[in-house]
């Protein structure tokens, strides 16, 4: 699960304790809305600091070195960037 499923699992928990008013046999949607909200932090907290661990590692340096083209002129053919046959 990524952070945004986190973020909704905290935002489906708050609506469910704070602004709802339902009230169901057997189901204690505000301890749900809890249990929800909760499970949601865990998942921020344990995703921020699997990210926080992950280095970006650089490559060292390479030296790029460039090749100089050599354009041969023909005449004639119509193309004067050696691709045309």
């Amino acid at each position: 699960m990524g952070l945004g499923g986190c973020i909704i699992l905290i935002a489906v928990g708050a609506v469910l304790t704070f602004a709802t008013d339902w009230h169901m046999n057997g189901v204690n949607l505000d301890l749900v809305g809890l249990i929800l909200m909760i499970v949601g932090l865990i998942g921020v907290t344990t995703f921020s600091s699997i990210a926080r661990r992950r280095r970006v590692m650089v490559p060292p340096t390479t030296t790029v070195v460039e090749e100089e083209r050599h354009h041969h002129h023909h005449t004639g053919d119509g193309y004067s960037d050696g691709y045309g046959l």
